[in-house]
Formats: C-alpha cells, sequence, structure tokens
C-alpha cells in the first residue's frame, strides 16, 4: 500500500467514529483535523470535500460492521445454520465503532435530504438483502429449506427485526429487544428448514 493511500486509510480510521457518532451536521472539518493531527490542506489532498469524506467515512465504518458480524458464522453446517449463526452474531457483537450501528445512524443522515448518504444506505441494505436471499437460495437448491420459500422475504424480514430490534435496545439501554429478535427469527429459520435440516439450536 502506498504511502498515500495508507493517509487516506488513517484518515478514514479516524474520521468515521466522528460521523458515526456526531451525524453528517454535527461533524466539522476541524473536528476531523484535531482527531488526525492533519491541516486542511492535508485531508482535501485526499477528499475533495466534506461530504465526499462523510461518504467514503461511512463506507469505511459499514464495512468494519458487516466484517465484525460476518466472522466466525458457522458456515460448515448448511445454510439453515448460518442463517441462525449470522442472526447469533448480529445480537451478540456489539459495533466495532462508537456511536452504534452505521447503517441506522446513516439511513437517520440520510433523512435530512442528503442524497449521497441515502445512496449508500440504499446500497448497504440491497447488498445485505441480497447475501441473505442468496444463502435461503442456496438452502432451497440443497433441499435444506422448503421451496415455497420466498428468499426476499426472509431477507428482509430479517433486516427490519434486527435493525429494529437494535433501535429500540439503543433506546430503552436494554437487551430485551435484540433477545426477543434472535428467538422470534430462530422460529421463522426453523419453519422454512426442511424436517431433519435445521441443524442444533443456537442460544
Amino acid at each position: 500500500m502506498k504511502k498515500g493511500e495508507i493517509t487516506r486509510q488513517n484518515i478514514l480510521a479516524k474520521a468515521a467514529p466522528l460521523f458515526n457518532q456526531r451525524g453528517y451536521d454535527g461533524c466539522s472539518m476541524q473536528d476531523v483535523m484535531a482527531a488526525t493531527g492533519l491541516e486542511k490542506g492535508g485531508l482535501y489532498r485526499h477528499f475533495s470535500s466534506k461530504e465526499e469524506l462523510a461518504a467514503e467515512a461511512f463506507r469505511y465504518a459499514l464495512e468494519q460492521a458487516a466484517k465484525l458480524r460476518t466472522d466466525m458464522v458457522d458456515s460448515e453446517h448448511g445454510t439453515v445454520q448460518l442463517l441462525q449463526s449470522l442472526v447469533k452474531r448480529f445480537v451478540e457483537t456489539r459495533p466495532s465503532l462508537p456511536g452504534g450501528c452505521p447503517l441506522m445512524n446513516t439511513a437517520i443522515d440520510a433523512d435530512d435530504g442528503n442524497p449521497v448518504l441515502r445512496k449508500i444506505a440504499q446500497e448497504t441494505i440491497r447488498d445485505w438483502r441480497k447475501r441473505l436471499s442468496a444463502i435461503v437460495e442456496a438452502g432451497i437448491r440443497t433441499g435444506e429449506i422448503r421451496t415455497d420459500t420466498v428468499p426476499r422475504t426472509i431477507a428482509n424480514s430479517m433486516i427490519a427485526t434486527l435493525e429494529g430490534a437494535l433501535m429500540i435496545s439503543r433506546l430503552e439501554g436494554t437487551r430485551t429487544a435484540l433477545e426477543d429478535a434472535q428467538r422470534t427469527l430462530r422460529g421463522m429459520i426453523q419453519q422454512i428448514a426442511t424436517k431433519g435440516t435445521s441443524g442444533r439450536t443456537i442460544t
């Protein structure tokens, strides 16, 4: 990795927590300068505007969150077990960046009329839905998941349930909603599994 790219990645690593905690409007370039130790010219050498920096910082945060939540999942015991493991990992793994879930925060910032952040949030949802749908489709092909299952429906239900539960848990300061969501999704996944392929239960 070239020196310029290393500097760029270091800027994103320092800027991502700031934007994730404070949002686009609440984080200034002065805040980023203080965190990185760079002057304004040094930042603009790598990012043409605050909007570009914020967009890349949110993408960085989203990538880190996705990696954290997909590391060490059980992909060795079939698609049903993989879905259960992904839910468990989401519920039990706290975001690596301060400020909570980057996807939720990006979506909230997008509500203020920021089209760039809205596009990033939409792309992230589409990618997550696509990956979950692909797992369900694979399970249907291998006979692990019932053929009348609609992959998009399962994917959307998982995303909506997990993100909604995360929001409630953050507001209430407890993990109850996340634990309830895990039980609900565990039951849903077991229902779409064909007989004898539901795998061991993850608690």
